[in-house]
C-alpha cells in the first residue's frame, strides 16, 4: 500500500524559504515518478515539479511559475522527496501535495497516489 506523508509546511513572510518533505512508503522509489502539486483557494490543482529515475539517473521538471525559485530533489535511500522553496511570494500560498505513480512522466501525466497535503501560507 502506497503512502505519502508530507511535512514542512507553515507560515512565512514573503522572500523567505521553506522546505517540504514527502516520505513515501509501499513503493520502490526508483520505479516511481514523484511529484509536487499545489492548490490555492478557489483554484484548480497545479503542477509544481516532478522527478524520476531511469537507469539510475534522476531527471526532473519544474513548472515555469516557480522555475528559478523552487527545486525538487530526492533521497532514494530514505524514500523521501523534497521541495525547496525560496523567495516565496504570497501567490505561492496553497496546500501542497505530494504525488506518485509508476508510470513514466510525460504530457498529461496523472498520478494515482496522493498525500494528504500540507499548508503553505506566505504573507506580504
Amino acid at each position: 500500500q502506497v503512502q505519502l506523508v508530507e511535512s514542512g509546511g507553515g507560515s512565512v513572510q514573503a522572500g523567505n524559504s521553506l522546505r517540504l518533505s514527502c516520505a513515501a512508503s509501499g513503493l520502490a522509489f526508483s520505479d516511481y515518478t514523484m511529484a509536487w502539486f499545489r492548490q490555492a483557494p478557489g483554484k484548480e490543482r497545479e503542477f509544481v515539479g516532478a522527478m524520476w529515475s531511469r537507469g539510475g539517473i534522476y531527471s526532473g521538471d519544474i513548472a515555469d511559475s516557480v522555475k528559478g525559485r523552487f527545486t525538487i530533489s530526492g533521497d532514494g535511500a530514505k524514500n523521501t522527496v523534497h521541495l525547496q522553496m525560496n523567495s516565496l511570494k504570497p501567490e505561492d500560498t496553497a496546500v501542497y501535495y505530494c504525488a506518485a505513480d509508476p508510470r513514466a512522466y510525460g504530457r498529461n501525466w496523472a498520478p494515482n497516489y496522493w498525500g494528504q497535503g500540507t499548508q503553505v501560507t506566505v504573507s506580504s
